[in-house]
């Protein structure tokens, strides 16, 4: 069931795995992505293993608020994720992001600290002030994504997420296409993607900074886990993360995107809940 909170004038959309009193998790997705793309089968299989799984939307995409003519930080989407906890009444919880939402997660960490008992970083976009540089992103896997039009309908609409996934994958890895396509047929009915939210989502993210001092000061346990082959951001931006935060663990998978592939879901639930473990 679909809940909301109100912060400010912005409605947050958020929804809940697992039984409350389990490990607080929650998990923050990317530019422009949707809840639903931290999918329903791994928010399950982290239930399974006792979390308390929270996912929700950022503002400006799927359910939640649309900010048209407003100016916001990535400080304000961090603050956004702290009022999904406060909902819940969790005074801490194991965070994780993906992509944006990793950036999102390290403010998270940084600006409130005794909030978060575990940090996990997927695919993140590095340390800051450097995550949009030639060094930390792929411009032609940018331009790829940017150069097609879609008709407004839900077809359309579904079809343009189909190939943002697609073009995100790993080429060394057979594209999950109606699973992808059954995520991006429900995703669409949410709204789909929206250029211009995206654009402010991404203006966001540019105003972190660099966070490399500020996460040198980290010390709950942390996980950064990225894919050899993301076509969207170099390894080396995970790698940087890892070498900023000490003690934490880095871990590269062969044949992984710039997403979550099935098969790795319970690799990589396993890899929570270890870090989590840590944390106690």
């Amino acid at each position: 069931m679909i809940k909301t909170v109100r912060r400010g004038d912005v409605d947050i959309a958020y929804e809940e795995f697992g039984l409350p009193g389990g490990e607080p998790l929650l998990l923050i997705m990317g530019l422009s992505f949707q809840m639903i793309w931290w999918p329903d089968e791994f928010c399950e299989q982290l239930a399974g293993r006792g979390f308390h799984v929270v996912r929700f939307d950022n503002r400006d995409s799927g359910l939640s608020s649309r900010c048209p003519g407003t100016k916001y930080t990535a400080r304000d989407l961090a603050a956004d994720a702290l009022a999904v906890m406060d909902e819940l009444g969790w005074d801490s919880a194991h965070v994780a992001g993906a992509s944006l939402g990793s950036a999102i997660a390290q403010l998270v960490a940084i600006e409130a600290p005794p909030r978060v008992r575990s940090l996990t970083c997927i695919m993140s976009g590095g340390v800051g002030g450097n995550w949009n540089t030639m060094r930390v992103l792929k411009l032609g896997a940018l331009f790829k994504l940017m150069g097609k039009c879609y008709s407004p309908d839900l077809e359309g609409r579904t079809q343009a997420q189909v190939d943002v996934i697609r073009a995100m994958s790993s080429p060394n890895r057979p594209f999950e296409e109606e699973r992808i396509r059954r995520i991006a047929t429900v995703g669409a009915e949410r709204g789909g993607l929206d250029n211009a939210s995206t654009q402010r989502q991404f203006a966001a993210g540019r105003t972190t900074g660099n966070l490399t001092r500020r996460l040198r000061q980290l010390t709950m346990p942390v996980l950064v886990v990225h894919g050899r082959d993301d076509p969207l951001i170099r390894p080396v931006a995970s790698r940087d993360i890892a070498a900023a935060i000490p003690g934490s663990r880095l871990v590269i998978y062969p044949a992984m995107g710039h997403d979550i592939p099935s098969d790795l879901f319970t690799t990589l639930v396993d890899e929570i809940q270890a870090i989590t473990e840590a944390a106690v």
